[in-house]
């Protein structure tokens, strides 16, 4: 890791040059898949899973291990490997495999690394839309090597707000999601894992989730934060290993605030 004064430490180009080539080698594997006839089977939980999600991990878990065979790897689809190493990658092969066999291609490859448990680099790549964004500690988030930033929006009334799905709340999370999403100006469902680039973008306000895994996760935080954005659990507390599912980023600091007001009941 490489330190820029005495801001904060910053991944070394050879770890973002890394995280560059797995999406390349995911995203080559992916779109052989794509729109094309293919079984789709079911893990444990029943959520949908294709010989893709497979073909890309392995590749993506390759390059890592050829380069830094003493860094551990948490991905979806495999099991873990020296995940209490100080550098541990977080890998999400597909990110929206409901998008990705039904043809939808707002499905994504997410990469991140995590240093001590704090995630300090991200990646979200889009393949079937060439659209690629990095985050990296200390460093401004880019879109297709652009820098990009986050948008002012402190009241709530006037926020676009983004989630997945609202089957993603559970129990006591529906009701306070529904306050929010009742609050907000609009709210729309389905972007994955890209509406986390979009409010990096400055064109989306805030992304609220739920039941969301490490690896779902972790690459969207130094990509919002690089953009200048906020994001956090729902109880506002940082996001990294222990994470309880729960997501909330916003562009303003103040609708953030409000936010989270809003979820907690407070």
């Amino acid at each position: 890791m490489s330190n820029t004064g005495s801001g904060p430490a910053s991944p070394d180009d050879t770890f973002v040059e890394l995280a560059g080539r797995v999406a390349d080698a995911a995203g080559a594997i992916i779109m052989k898949y794509f729109r094309a006839p293919m079984d789709v089977g079911a893990k444990p939980d029943q959520s949908p899973v294709t010989v893709a999600d497979g073909e890309a991990e392995s590749a993506m878990r390759g390059l890592i291990g050829e380069a830094f065979p003493d860094h551990g790897i948490i991905g979806e689809e495999m099991d873990n490997c020296h995940e209490d190493a100080e550098f541990v990658w977080v890998l999400d092969p597909i990110d929206g495999t409901q998008s990705f066999v039904t043809g939808k291609p707002l499905f994504g490859i997410l990469i991140a690394l995590l240093r001590q448990g704090r995630p300090v680099l991200g990646v979200i790549d889009m393949p079937a839309l060439g659209e690629r964004w990095i985050g990296r500690q200390g460093q401004p988030t880019t879109f297709n090597g652009n820098p990009v930033q986050v948008r002012a929006c402190g009241d709530l009334a006037q926020a676009w707000l983004y989630a997945t799905s609202p089957q993603m709340f559970e129990d006591a999370d529906f009701p306070a999601f529904e306050r929010l999403r009742k609050q907000a100006r609009r709210t729309v469902y389905g972007a994955e894992c890209m509406a986390y680039g979009l409010l990096a973008n400055g064109t989306v306000d805030l992304v609220c989730e739920g039941t969301m895994k490490l690896y779902d996760y972790a690459a969207v935080v130094p990509i919002v934060k690089g953009a200048g954005g906020f994001i956090t659990d729902w109880r506002g507390q940082a996001l990294g290993m222990n994470g309880d599912g729960r997501v909330l980023a916003a562009g303003d600091h103040a609708l953030h605030a409000a936010a989270l007001e809003v979820l907690t009941g407070d």
